[in-house]
């Protein structure tokens, strides 16, 4: 059993962090600097206490003291901000969502990237004991318009990037279901624009189905995108939800603000 002593040490620290937190969260919600009055309503802190804790974390950097009794989130966060994100990748910010999303699918969940004219398979979830599923090669690829992740990265190029990238790639088929003329590629692409997500309904290979969701850093740009992939008479319409959702929160780890697009 702990001592007294330390047992309310602990609780006087947890209740400094949250004040701290809770001064952080309000001067986050004001894009101007913010008066030391207002802060103690909006945080329901005693004047005194919230001088106290600003005023240490103006020394730190953490806040800027913009002018008398006025202040602002300081530099120190932009600077630690930028730490967190250059130690982030996607698969590191993927990887407990698509175990999470295998689990109640008990589907293959997968993780790619865009390298030229293919996408890249760069992280996978599944099971062995989950019966039948379509497990891909990390590192295989396969054409963007014949995939459902492929078609998310092609609907963000403009037409004439999507015009170049038939005549480069001649819009080889696999098999009777590949998509192989330009029109019909525009016009799915519009679909996966209009829907926020794509879909590849045998084109890649006979017997398999998959559906797509986009990945998006802070800058709102298409890094990746999550595909649940099943044999085509396996798939069901109602992990679609499940997909986007899971794809939003992935989004989320990297700075992704919802509701902002993508570039």
């Amino acid at each position: 059993m702990k001592p007294k002593v330390l047992v309310e040490a602990d609780k006087t620290s947890i209740q400094v962090i949250e004040r701290m937190s809770s001064l952080l969260d309000a001067l986050a919600r004001y894009p101007d600097p913010v008066s030391l009055k207002e802060l103690s309503a909006v945080t329901g802190l005693h004047p005194s206490t919230a001088h106290r804790i600003l005023n240490d974390l103006v020394l730190k950097r953490i806040v800027d003291k913009a002018e008398a009794g006025s202040y602002r989130l300081g530099m120190r966060l932009l600077e630690l901000g930028n730490v967190v994100k250059s130690r982030l990748n996607v698969r590191e910010a993927a990887i407990d969502f698509m175990r999470a999303l295998h689990r109640r699918t008990q589907q293959t969940i997968n993780l790619s990237v865009r390298q030229g004219d293919e996408i890249v398979y760069i992280d996978r979830a599944f099971s062995e004991r989950s019966g039948m599923q379509v497990v891909r090669a990390i590192g295989g690829r396969a054409p963007l318009h014949l995939t459902s992740i492929g078609k998310l990265f092609l609907s963000v190029d403009d037409p004439k990037a999507v015009r170049a990238y038939a005549t480069r790639t001649g819009l080889a088929g696999h098999n009777k279901n590949s998509i192989t003329e330009l029109t019909k590629l525009e016009q799915e692409l519009s679909l996966v624009r209009a829907r926020g997500y794509a879909r590849d309904n045998e084109e890649l290979e006979l017997g398999v189905r998959c559906m797509a969701a986009a990945i998006c850093d802070d800058t709102r740009k298409l890094v990746a995108g999550l595909s649940i992939s099943a044999p085509a008479d396996r798939l069901q319409e109602e992990w679609l939800e499940d997909l986007v959702t899971t794809a939003q929160q992935i989004s989320e780890v990297l700075g992704y603000s919802p509701g902002t697009g993508i570039v």
